[in-house]
Order: C-alpha cells, then sequence, then structure tokens
C-alpha cells in the first residue's frame, strides 16, 4: 500500500481561492454547551495539548445556503476558530482541483457514480478552522452538526481531507451524525503499509487524523505478523485516550501481554510531515 501523501502547497492554495470566495452563511445560531451533550466532555483533559485542527469540503449545489437547526443538526453552528466559506466551480476552480486531483483524486475515482456526482458539482463548501486546545469535544459535534446541514442543504459528497476519507450523505450520516458521539475510531484512519528497504515481511502501522483532537499520531515499525493485530489493538487504546484528552508522555513505556517488552513512546516529526500533516508518536522496540 502505498503511502498517501498531501502537498505542501495545498492549504496555501486553497487560501489563495479564498480570496473569490462567495459570501459565508448568515452568523449561526448560540452556541452548544457541554451540559446540553453528555458523552462530549474530555473526561482524559489535561492542559498543553496540541490545537485541534478541521478541515473538510462538501460538494454539491448551494443556492439556498446553509441552513443549520439546533433541532435537527445538533449544532450551534461553526464552533469558534472555524469557518464556513462558499465557492463555485466557474469562479475559483484552482480549489476544486486541489480536490479532485492528485491523491485525493485518485480515491475519489475508485467509486465512479459517485466520482461523478462530485465532479459535476457546481459549489463546495470549506468547513475549516483551529481550535486552540480544546477542553471538551463539543467543538467536533458542532462541526458535525455543520456537515449534516450542508448536506441537507444540497451537499452530494463530504470528503475529509485528514483521512483521505470520501462520503457519500447516507453513509456520512449514518456514521457520522446518527450516533450522537464522538467515536474517536471513526474519524482517524489506521493505515498499515509494507516496510520500504527494511525488515522484509514487516509492516509499517500508522494513522491519520488525531490532529482533529490536537494530539500526535501514531507510527510503529517492523511489525510482525502475529503482533499486528495487538498494535491495532494499540492504536486503538491510545486513538481513544487521546481523543478524550490524554497525553502520552516522552518516553512512556507499554505494558500488553499480547506485545513484546520494552517498547515505548517518542514524540517525534512536525506538522509538515508528508505522511501525518501532523506530529506524531513513535512506538519503538528495545
Amino acid at each position: 500500500m502505498n503511502r498517501p501523501l498531501i502537498l505542501l502547497l495545498w492549504v496555501a492554495m486553497i487560501d489563495m481561492g479564498c480570496d473569490r470566495a462567495e459570501p459565508p452563511p448568515a452568523p449561526p445560531p448560540p452556541k452548544s454547551a457541554v451540559g446540553d451533550a453528555p458523552g462530549w466532555e474530555r473526561r482524559q483533559y489535561q492542559p498543553g495539548g496540541g490545537d485541534a485542527v478541521l478541515l473538510y469540503a462538501v460538494f454539491g449545489k448551494f443556492d439556498g445556503g446553509l441552513d443549520i437547526s439546533r433541532s435537527r443538526h445538533r449544532s450551534g453552528g461553526p464552533p469558534e476558530g472555524v469557518k464556513v466559506t462558499q465557492h463555485s466551480r466557474s469562479k475559483a476552480p484552482r480549489v476544486f482541483e486541489e480536490f479532485e486531483q492528485g491523491s485525493f483524486g485518485r480515491i475519489l475515482d475508485e467509486n465512479p457514480a459517485f466520482a461523478k456526482a462530485v465532479r459535476s458539482a457546481p459549489q463546495l463548501l470549506l468547513i475549516r478552522g483551529t481550535i486552540p486546545d480544546p477542553k471538551n469535544l463539543i467543538y467536533l459535534r458542532d462541526t458535525i452538526g455543520v456537515l449534516a446541514a450542508a448536506l441537507d442543504s444540497g451537499g452530494v459528497g463530504v470528503l475529509d481531507s485528514q483521512t483521505f476519507g470520501w462520503w457519500a450523505p447516507d453513509a456520512w450520516r449514518e456514521t457520522f451524525f446518527k450516533p450522537d458521539a464522538p467515536l474517536p475510531s471513526h474519524h482517524v484512519i489506521i493505515l498499515v503499509s509494507a516496510e520500504e528497504g527494511v525488515s522484509i515481511g514487516t509492516e509499517w502501522v500508522h494513522t491519520r487524523g488525531l490532529r482533529k483532537f490536537g494530539r500526535p499520531d501514531l507510527s510503529i515499525h517492523r511489525v510482525k505478523t502475529e503482533h499486528k493485530d495487538a498494535v491495532i489493538d494499540l492504536c486503538n487504546r491510545f486513538i481513544e485516550m487521546q481523543a478524550f484528552g490524554a497525553i502520552i508522555p516522552e518516553g512512556q513505556p507499554i505494558k500488553m501481554a499480547t506485545l513484546p517488552p520494552g517498547l515505548t513512546c517518542h514524540h517525534a516529526g512536525n506538522l509538515d510531515d508528508l505522511d501525518f500533516n501532523n506530529v506524531h508518536l513513535e512506538i519503538k522496540g528495545p
């Protein structure tokens, strides 16, 4: 499996397209509160983590604007730090090209019927922003509601840029909106790739998407076949912990009966790392 890459120019080019963006929707209703949404607390929150970053694109036709309803969409509108901008294919083609070409485009074209609907869409909504060291997950709930409203307002497809995930409306609603729960494993993807140039017969297990929670992604190299299931279990545990606010310290030892002893966690990378578009935790053996 080839490693997915995002071009460093991508965000910059989208910003250029925003200069030609159409006016954003009308101001949203008041924001929701944690007390109104049990289950969206960060019950393991520790201060000093990273900032949560979101970037979604919804393709469709939005001539009626974006109609967000608190009762239907369980959202107070875009959370503080997140903006919605509308773009038209005729006025800002470069914005569309960034999502419909390269790695995103290749994945999109795996479903020809869906790809046709997306590539025929005359408009898209960019839903993106940064939430500083969030103490709860209401920002994610509100953003999910905005995405649901965008689909109800004429959207035909959603791209989650951080996981390279393309979603048809019904599948997206069933996976993300219907449960009304954070479900961190739905927002993060675990990838398994053949190792390149080292340890023939081993694999690299790594994640994408934890930047949505302001936490490092995960990387485990030289995974043997007999340990792969346990490593994926470890990733799911760390995804859950970090999404709900935990910070994994440098050198943290890992003790799992299903994994060899001596594994430890080490902070690595930077936000420009193409394998993650995020910093990450490298989990190493002795």
